[in-house]
């Protein structure tokens, strides 16, 4: 077995799963690269964070609404040719975007490619499968993860570069023939993937109250911007509504068990649990910063919109240092304390940000970001692994699902949760240089905050280090 396990694979396997990760690199980088043209675009159509922030918070919104989607689709038209709906669609709402006539228009067709991104990530997985087993998922992404590790990495640089040299315009314009060429190219060159299960049944209540759920939430928290605080009676009503609608999701899944969207029997396993909280705290510890980072260089420091790009390099390159190592050590010592290392580095590479000003060094900054990129690489990886960790097979479409949403859903919260403590600072206080280094750093003081609250989901996580 062992033997097999390290054969070479097949030239036309290969080709095949270079097709498929090609249709997924436009989301891949549009959701990176758009972080760095926030600035531009509250400028162009003269709006707040609070109001333009929905560009990205709406785009990661949509993704976690449409993930449940991506099973049954799969199940009842094939996964290629929901693929190939997907790349389309992403593409046709990356046009609209490029030529969008204001910022309401700009966020309507950031919820559909959204949606669309939200279908072609989970399938780029079912995809690799189909084409080359589940037995050489190893090796197959040893050969094409290399391009989806980098996604985070470049995204920044090529936003900030098409920005500084072009418009904000030609990020969503560069998807147009990207996406054609990558569908023409799986039309004709990827086999079919027949439908599974053409009578497949959806879950269309349990996605109404989760997304629901998710979206109510997020819709209170950004409100709060516009108030300056928290308590305000936009924000509490909408977060109550969440609140109900969580419960009432909770309650449907009791009674009908089977066929539910996320079985209520996958919590019984506590290290599932406590990787589902650390995937939402995750989601804003990780996310919510590479919302701030970019306006921190930009408005504080005064950089190009290319510098600023150019200025997160170091943060992607700790992360793809980090990804190989995590992976063995993932096997060999379990999530618990990859998690816990992974924090114990992010917040060393988190809290000068809290102290950071317009005079902080530069050398200082890139160092910094350098080491959270290192302790940010090792947390999420664990935290999705571990919710497989112990479920049945027949639940693994399921465990996907989940551990999707609540990492989206961190995310999106993450992002509107820290540019309301920002602008909600802001408002509150003089616009002078001091002011708005301190706004930040309130901002990132939340999110070392919430780095700091993982650390107790993580310790229920799996020990390998009781088997030795």
């Amino acid at each position: 077995m062992q033997k097999s396990d390290q054969t070479a694979l097949p030239r036309s396997v290969v080709n095949q799963a270079w097709l498929i990760v090609l249709g997924a690199i436009a989301p891949m980088l549009d959701s990176t690269m758009v972080n760095i043209a926030i600035n531009h675009l509250a400028h162009d159509f003269n709006t707040g964070l609070n109001t333009v922030q929905w560009v990205v918070t709406g785009y990661l919104l949509a993704m976690v609404v449409a993930v449940p989607f991506t099973g049954w689709l799969d199940q009842r038209f094939g996964g290629k040719n929901t693929f190939l709906v997907a790349e389309l669609l992403f593409g046709l709402m990356s046009l609209g975007a490029a030529f969008a006539w204001n910022i309401d228009s700009l966020i309507a067709f950031r919820l559909v490619q959204g949606f669309s991104a939200g279908l072609i990530t989970p399938l780029l997985t079912t995809l690799l499968v189909d084409v080359a087993g589940s037995g050489a998922m190893g090796r197959l992404m040893a050969v094409v993860g290399l391009p989806i590790m980098l996604g985070p990495i470049v995204g920044p640089v090529i936003g900030g570069v098409i920005v500084q040299y072009l418009t904000w315009r030609w990020i969503f314009l560069v998807n147009v023939p990207v996406t054609i060429i990558a569908a023409w190219l799986l039309w004709t060159k990827l086999p079919a993937t027949p439908a599974k299960n053409p009578q497949a049944k959806f879950d269309w209540i349990g996605v109404l109250l989760l997304a629901g759920m998710s979206a109510s939430v997020i819709y209170g928290v950004v409100q709060a911007s516009q108030k300056a605080n928290f308590t305000n009676h936009t924000t509490l009503t909408d977060v109550a509504i969440g609140l109900v609608l969580l419960v009432g999701y909770l309650v449907y899944a009791a009674f009908k068990r089977t066929n539910v969207l996320i079985p209520l029997t996958l919590f019984k396993r506590l290290n599932f649990s406590a990787a589902m909280v650390g995937l939402f705290l995750a989601g804003v510890a990780t996310n919510g910063p590479m919302l701030l980072l970019p306006l921190f260089f930009q408005n504080l420091r005064g950089e190009s919109v290319a510098i600023a790009g150019l200025s997160l390099l170091p943060q992607g390159i700790g992360m793809l240092l980090a990804r190989p190592v995590v992976g063995r050590l993932i096997d060999q010592i379990g999530a618990r304390w990859v998690t816990l290392g992974g924090l114990a580095i992010t917040l060393i590479g988190s809290l000068p940000f809290i102290y950071f000003n317009q005079h902080s060094a530069y050398w200082l900054l890139m160092l910094v970001l350098f080491v959270r990129g290192i302790g940010a690489g090792a947390i999420l990886s664990p935290l999705m692994t571990d919710a497989f960790v112990g479920a049945d097979k027949q639940f693994s479409a399921q465990v996907s699902i989940a551990t999707r949403i609540m990492q989206n859903v961190g995310g999106a919260f993450g992002s509107a949760f820290l540019a309301t403590i920002v602008v909600g600072y802001q408002n509150q206080h003089a616009h002078t240089l001091t002011q708005i280094a301190t706004s930040y750093q309130q901002g990132f003081l939340w999110a070392v905050i919430f780095t700091a609250i993982l650390a107790l989901p993580a310790l229920f996580l799996t020990n390998r280090l009781k088997a030795h």
